[in-house]
């Protein structure tokens, strides 16, 4: 008889870190058939098999399917969305906002690819309200990065680019780490994180001689090249302002 069966539903103090445990195996458990067979083709019977257990049983951990596809959303979405609100939101400066956000970022993506990709590939799948929950916390990481890369644009201590194109170019270099990066390989995902940090910084990061109170280059064409930047830039801003009004 399996531990589910000997538990009482008002269970003691005492058990509760076995039924956490239990339940942790039955997350793994269905997050790997959902990556193989799918959302739709994985019942609960599925995980109940895979866990040794009857489906009665099961009930006693989990009350169907979209219960462990919201935990997994969950994990993957709306916790990076609450660290990409808490860093924008922080006191630091842009560079130092943007260096850690990546860094977090990139790392969980190192730890949990396969289940960013199980995500990525059920959205289709996703229960109405929980889609519409996905959608708000993607929302929310953009949003993060966005007012990251508008501070330090307009504070000159990044290049002057069009802010929403390059938050969303600096997720996808994070998201993408899920797709390349392969547990027990050379670096960890924490050696991972501060590389995709580094790189984000460097992609954005002002050119020394145009941080703010430096002199301007004496060269007329290096100049001329500096003010061209400002004046895409500018360009971009009008041109989003004109598309809203």
């Amino acid at each position: 008889m399996s531990a589910a069966e000997h538990d009482p539903p008002d269970e003691v103090p005492a058990r509760r870190p076995r039924r956490e445990l239990v339940e942790a195996q039955i997350y793994e458990q269905a997050t790997r058939l959902f990556a193989e067979r799918g959302f739709a083709g994985t019942s609960l019977q599925d995980i109940a098999d895979a866990m040794g257990m009857t489906r009665p049983s099961l009930y006693y951990y989990v009350k169907n399917k979209d219960q462990l596809l919201a935990r997994l959303v969950t994990e993957i979405t709306e916790g990076p969305a609450d660290t990409a609100e808490e860093i924008a939101g922080g006191d630091a400066d842009p560079e130092t906002k943007l260096r850690e956000l990546v860094r977090v970022t990139a790392a969980q993506q190192a730890r949990h690819g396969p289940r960013f990709q199980l995500v990525i590939r059920s959205e289709s799948e996703l229960p109405d309200d929980l889609a519409a929950a996905h959608a708000a916390a993607k929302r929310r990481v953009l949003d993060g990065f966005v007012r990251i890369v508008d501070e330090g644009v307009r504070s000159g201590q990044f290049k002057p680019r069009p802010v929403r194109s390059t938050a969303l170019g600096l997720i996808g270099m994070c998201n993408w780490v899920a797709f390349w990066f392969r547990p027990g390989g050379a670096q960890t995902p924490e050696e991972i994180g501060e590389q995709m940090a580094e790189m984000a910084v460097a992609t954005v990061a002002q050119a020394p001689d145009r941080l703010p109170d430096s002199p301007r280059p004496d060269d007329p064409a290096a100049a001329l090249s500096l003010l061209r930047q400002d004046l895409d830039y500018l360009e971009s801003v009008i041109q989003t302002r004109a598309s809203k009004d």
